[in-house]
């Protein structure tokens, strides 16, 4: 088998023949990073997350400015929910020189998930402004504003990923949340009625239409 042919099988989803081809290519190679950057993300692939996290190490060990080890090491601590570490991993990476819109993302979504959202707010905007295209990034920033205090600036954000993905439904119930914030009671009413076409079983959507219908109705 050729050693090469390691990460080609990695790509394409055939995980046991790119498992004993990467094997191989530590056996004939061990000193070099990439190999087990490769095993790593091999390992997180297949959800095997702490034993990424060894392969990860070890590339790290061999070259502490393999700042693609970081992200995988991130990624797979993530997985873990073990976010206090991943967000420091993915910082490491960016420290290295890894700008890409993923990591400030993933660095964001440690944050976001320790509840550290001013602290998430100015890497998912990197994000966003590295990969315009990138609905979830700017779904999650909106949150971000939204938790921060900053309801009318969530409330352009959300508006922002419905016109891009109209198919938004958590985007629609949020924007519904920052309508009836303002009181604009029957915006708020259309945004969660959205939400629920796409996804009849949004909870939290047909909550928000049934307080909404209720205050009408009381009025």
């Amino acid at each position: 088998m050729e050693p090469s042919k390691g990460l080609e099988y990695l790509q394409k989803g055939k995980f046991e023949e790119a498992a004993k081809s990467l094997e191989s290519m530590i056996e004939a190679d061990p000193e070099n990073p990439v190999h087990y950057i490769n095993f790593g993300n091999l390992l997180s692939a297949v959800h095997e997350h702490e034993k990424a996290i060894q392969f990860f190490d070890k590339a790290l060990s061999l070259d502490e400015n393999a700042v693609v080890a970081y992200y995988g090491a991130g990624i797979a601590c993530y997985h873990l929910e073990e976010f206090s570490k991943s967000a420091k991993l993915f910082q490491e990476a960016l420290k290295g020189g890894l700008q890409d819109s993923d990591t400030h993302f993933m660095t964001g979504m440690s944050f976001v998930s320790l509840g550290e959202h001013k602290l998430a707010f100015p890497y998912l905007m990197r994000a966003i402004e590295l990969n315009d295209q990138d609905h979830e990034a700017l779904f999650q920033f909106g949150l971000c504003q939204a938790r921060t205090g900053d309801i009318d600036s969530a409330s352009t954000t959300f508006e922002k990923v419905i016109e891009r993905d109209e198919t938004h439904a958590d985007a629609w119930y949020n924007l519904g949340v920052t309508y009836s914030y303002f009181d604009k009671n029957a915006d708020a009413l259309k945004a969660f009625q959205s939400a629920l076409d796409i996804q009849p079983d949004h909870y939290l959507a047909g909550n928000g239409k049934r307080n909404i219908e209720s205050k009408n109705t009381n009025h």
